[in-house]
């Protein structure tokens, strides 16, 4: 399945968890430590929460989930022919996840999207990445 993910930072996990899950009629798919996740069918979405105090009500990033890594293949070789760089992540854990993945580089406003698929589920929230950045920036 492919479908938009929407990441956004929250202020209180617990009632945006409560308010999302109501106004999608879902009950979320994944709860963790400041974080969250709804694997909505109708419109299908994936959208995340990211406890973030301070910082609710702004996006945290974009992205498109996936379903294999062929298809993060593809997407990434469509958009190098289009000239769009991006960053390569493969087997990373994020958000909870094992993931192959792939940051686009270039957006005009500045705001983050990855192309991804998950590959498995993780206990930890993310590995420490090698150039010091969080794994949802």
């Amino acid at each position: 399945m492919n479908r938009i993910q929407l990441a956004l930072n929250v202020d209180d996990l617990e009632s945006s968890i409560a308010f999302y899950g109501k106004l999608f009629d879902a009950a979320p798919a994944k709860v963790r430590p400041g974080y969250a996740n709804f694997a909505i069918a109708e419109p299908p979405l994936k959208l995340v929460l990211i406890e973030n105090p301070g910082h609710g009500g702004s996006l945290n990033h974009l992205g498109v989930e996936v379903g294999d890594v062929d298809a993060v293949d593809a997407i990434q070789s469509r958009l190098a022919a289009d000239g769009l760089a991006s960053v390569d992540e493969r087997g990373v854990t994020c958000c909870y996840a094992k993931q192959d993945k792939f940051w686009v580089e270039g957006t005009p406003d500045g705001e983050p999207w990855e192309v991804y698929t998950v590959l498995a589920d993780a206990p930890a929230a993310a590995e420490p990445a090698a150039d010091g950045q969080p794994c949802c920036a």
